[in-house]
Formats: structure tokens, sequence, C-alpha cells
């Protein structure tokens, strides 16, 4: 089918969640949805500031985090895409309301062959920050790089989304999806299939599906992980990247990303010149920033801070939950393995204990790891409510021995379905204990490369980590978490591992709602996770910003952003 041509999203059409100060004030975690077009612009306190008048074109944002790269092809964390979405561009957009597929660098696409082969016809008019012209062969020459990653590249990072879609590298050919890209022409693209991936337009849009110039890759030496940053392996592309994005790189240093609009945008500049992005770890202190002035917007709000920014006549912007926070478990470490034990933990956890006064209003209990968005039943998915004798019984059981029970957890971080870490293991620790589990706390800086640790063999039997989507597709939960055996959960499902590998090439409609609800169903029987709740994130703005685009899959691109203060850049000229 043929898409449509490329649509502006204005910004007057309505965000979600814009939160009444009086509503906050009320009930502290309060958060409600209003049918405004726009921010509505609460009136200061004394001690809310804004920006001086000769910063008016610049946005200050407030990270959790310092990216961990800013090539999206190895990213995955939410702060390296949050970087990365300004510079970098894919073929397909996101639109801001409703998350749907939208034209970006291509025009129009056309799904042929029964789903094997899609036609992509792109932009004319785009080049990227180094000069260079988009055409077919960029496209292609991106995608043969991610086929191509080599073993030594991957190897520092989790799971990738490109394995996630295409479900292998071309180290294992007879597995993966992959089969190979053509320019057809100087502006068309044929990207051929092994087997029809029903989500593929959807996951295209991912900031990690972002195109980078193929020179610019060359010249960093993009595959070779040469570089440092915070201990971290990086290659001297993924410390400055070169899209077709609204945005390009000025620096990235400790602590700080500083941006600058790109004269040659092909698409409209809107009213930001320069974005500075400043890592402060604690939302209490995010908060603060924002009251005095320091910054003008920060993302994952915590209930703690919520009353504060209300009376200081800041505002909230809420998303739809697109996230799912669980409790995870290692079935290599002695005991875990027995399934009494792992539905005695089910048993353990009262969900609606953790959710309240930790969570904003309006996060609910999550009985399968799928969110409601996606309109997968969870009619059949078995619901293991909070019995605390029972949870007691099936431990003893269980043949648990007392033995301590490592329990990692994330220090230092605010993350879309964990606003904070430390209070929701304290909770979670405290319940366990009180069913007989003998818990040794294990806190992990997240800077410290937390995801990779609880995501390697290791000497772990529960861990707290969370799954944000990154675009609307089942199999971008399901798929990505549980599709093939990982040493995160330490569990083998050759059958479950079947069961989503044929769901996620079923054509939309009630058979593949069916085969999802199927998978999630099976998954409850194993408990290889525990899934705990689907939270709500909002994030908090100063009074200059009228409007900002909110997307439940963090697709937020500050082009699209009003300042009050700030006029519209000026198109370039021919």
């Amino acid at each position: 089918m043929k898409t449509p041509a490329a649509r502006r999203i204005h910004h007057g059409r309505p965000p979600r969640g814009v939160l009444p100060v009086a509503a906050v004030l009320a009930a502290a975690v309060s958060l409600v949805s209003c049918t405004a077009g726009e921010v509505s612009p609460p009136q200061p306190s004394a001690t809310a500031t804004t920006a001086p008048a000769e910063d008016a074109s610049t946005f200050t944002f407030g990270t959790a985090a310092d990216p961990r790269t800013l090539d999206p092809a190895l990213a995955n964390d939410t702060e390296s895409y949050r970087v990365s979405q300004q510079i970098l561009e894919g073929l397909v957009g996101v639109d801001p309301l409703t998350s749907e597929p939208t034209p970006l660098l291509a025009e129009a696409w056309e799904e042929q062959d029964d789903g094997r082969t899609y036609e992509f016809t792109l932009r004319q008019d785009v080049v990227f920050h180094d000069g260079r012209s988009f055409d077919a062969e960029a496209v292609c020459a991106n995608f043969d790089r991610w086929y191509n990653l080599p073993a030594a590249t991957r190897a520092g990072t989790s799971r990738l989304p490109f394995e996630n879609v295409f479900k292998a590298f071309s180290d294992r050919p007879d597995v993966s999806l992959y089969e190979g890209c053509t320019a057809t022409s100087e502006y068309t693209v044929d990207l051929r299939l092994q087997g029809r991936i029903t989500g593929l337009i959807p996951a295209l849009a991912a900031p990690a599906f972002a195109l980078s110039s193929p020179a610019a890759l060359q010249t960093g030496a993009a595959d070779e992980l040469g570089e440092t940053r915070d201990g971290a392996p990086i290659s001297r592309y993924g410390l400055a990247p070169v899209g077709t994005g609204p945005f390009r790189l000025v620096s990235w240093l400790p602590g700080s990303v500083d941006l600058a609009t790109f004269d040659g945008y092909w698409g409209e500049r809107g009213e930001v010149e320069q974005v500075a992005f400043t890592t402060i770890p604690n939302p209490d202190s995010r908060a603060r920033a924002l009251t005095s002035g320091r910054i003008d917007g920060y993302d994952f709000v915590s209930v703690d801070s919520a009353v504060d920014l209300a009376r200081n006549g800041l505002q909230f912007l809420q998303r739809d939950p697109y996230s799912v926070l669980y409790l995870g478990m290692n079935e290599a470490f002695p005991g875990v393995d027995d399934a009494l034990f792992r539905q005695a933990v089910a048993h353990a956890v009262d969900k609606d204990a953790l959710i309240e006064g930790r969570f904003l209003n309006g996060t609910k209990p999550a009985r399968q790891f799928i969110p409601e968005k996606l309109g997968v039943s969870n009619d059949t998915v078995q619901d293991y409510g909070y019995d605390l004798d029972l949870a007691r019984d099936l431990l003893e059981q269980s043949g648990y021995d007392g033995r301590e029970l490592p329990f990692y957890y994330p220090r230092n971080v605010s993350r879309a379905y964990l606003p904070s870490p430390e209070k929701a293991y304290a909770e979670l620790s405290r319940q366990l204990t009180e069913a007989g589990f003998n818990i040794k706390p294990v806190p992990v800086d997240w800077s410290d490369g937390y995801v990779e640790t609880v995501q390697e063999p290791d000497e772990r039997a529960f861990h707290l980590l969370g799954w944000s989507g990154s675009y609307e597709d089942p199999d971008n939960f399901v798929g990505a978490l549980f599709g093939n055996r990982t040493d995160e959960f330490g569990y083998d499902d050759p059958q479950l591992f079947s069961k989503i590998n044929r769901a996620r090439g079923l054509p939309d409609g009630e058979d593949r709602s069916e085969a999802y609800a199927s998978i999630s169903s099976q998954i409850a029987g194993r408990i290889p996770a525990v899934p705990l709740a689907f939270p709500i994130s909002a994030l908090a703005m100063s009074a200059r910003v009228v409007s900002y685009p909110v997307s439940p899959v963090m697709r937020e691109v500050f082009n699209r952003i009003d300042l009050a203060d700030a006029e519209p850049l000026p198109e370039p000229s021919d």
C-alpha cells in the first residue's frame, strides 16, 4: 500500500496530559488530560524564573543520565536516543499524538511480494550535516552496516534493535530475516526480507534505525570501539554522529551535550536554535533546576517533586503509559529454576502497595508485559494475586534453604518505568523478606553499566528493570524480552520462542492478537519475570514552553517545540 505524502503536525493539536496546578496540589500525584489545544501557560510564582531574553531561542533540558553513545545503531538507552533523534532521522517517522508511522526521509512505501519486499520512495531535497547528499545508496549503506555489524562491536551491548526486528546478523544468515537492500534508482530503495515482519514499518520509526552519513561512518570508524566514555567502549563516530536531522552536534562533554540548528535542514526548522542537555541524575535536583530557571524542562517527574513544582507555577505533560516495570529472576541461580519458587515470588508481591505513593497516579498493576494500548487481551493470563500465606507455603514446598538471594537494583537514575528505583527496591525487598526470602541488596549505579550487568551471567537471583517501547507492536515487548534465550533470565523455552517468531509474521488482525494473548499466557505460566506496573511518566516544563511534542514512545524532536519568547527561525536561502 502507498502511504500519503508527509504532513506537518501542527503544534496547535492537543497534547496529552496537561496537569492543572490545583489538581496536583489537591492530590500530589494526580495526572489528568485536558482538551486545550496547547500547553496552558501557568502563572509562575516569584521563585519560578524564565530564561533571559538573550537565550530566547535556546531550550535547556535536564536529563537523568549521560548518553551511552550517540550512534543509535549501538544504543539501547533512553538518554542516548533522546539526543541522537535530534541529530539523525530514519525512513519512517512517528505521529506525536497517535504514534502511528508517518513518512519522514521516505515519502512513501509499498509492500510487495506478500511482505517480503518493501519499496521506499525517498525525499530528494535532503543533505547530511557533512554536506553529502541523502540518496538510495546511503540508505542501503546503513542497512548493510547494521546487518554486518561485527560480533566484537555488538559484544558490549545487550540485544540490539536490529536483532530484535530482523532476528540475527550476517553471522547467522539462516536465522536473519534481512536479505538485502538495493538502490533501484537514485531515490528508490528495495528492502528484501526472507520472511514477513508485520511490524517492520513501525519498527523502522525507532531511533535505532536512524540513517547516518556513510562518509562519516567510514571516517569515524563506526564499527571500531577504540575510544572510551565513562569507561565504556565507543567509536569515534559514536562521539560525533552525522545525520539529516534538524540539529547538529556542537559538543559532547561529561554532563552536557550541546546542539545547534542545522541551517540546511529539509523540514521546518521551528523556533529552537540551540539545545543544551544537562545531566542531573537526581529527580529532586532536576525539579529544583527547573524551579530556579536553570533548565526549561525535564523528564521523569517523581511523586515527591510534583507538589513543589505545581506550587511554583510549573506545568506537567503526561505520556500514555507505554513501558513496563518488572522484577527479573535469574533461573541460573540455585533454586530460582524451581517453578514453585517463582510462583512464591509472584504471590509475595503486592503491586498495589508498590505503586501507591511511588508512582504517579494512573499507573496500573501489570498482569502481562504487553501494554493495554496494543489491544492484546489478558483474559487468559494467570493473575498471581498478592497472597502472603500462599507465598510462604510455595516457598517452603520449593525447598528453599534460606540462602542469600542477591537482588540487583539501579541507583542514581530515573526511567519512564522507574522514576525512583531506590524506593521501589526498598518496598519490594520488604515484601519479599516478609514472605521468607533472604534478600541481599546489591545496588549498582546506572552509569556503571547497570543494564549490561543484569543481562550477563552472574550470581544474581533478582533484579529490577523495565522496558520502554520504541514502536507500536507487541513484538517490541515480548519479542525483545523473551524471543530468545538470554542471560538476563537464564531460561529456555523453545516452544515459546517459536510461537513468538510465528506471531511476528502474522498479518494484523484477530489471529495475530490471539497469538500474542497466547504468548502472554505462556510467559505468565513460566514466570521468567514478574510484570509489576505500567507506569505513567510525565515531563515538567517552565512557563516559556507553550507546546512540547509529547509522545508515548518518546519520539520528541525539539524543532516541534513552541517557546513563548522565541520566533520561528528563517528558512535557509537557496
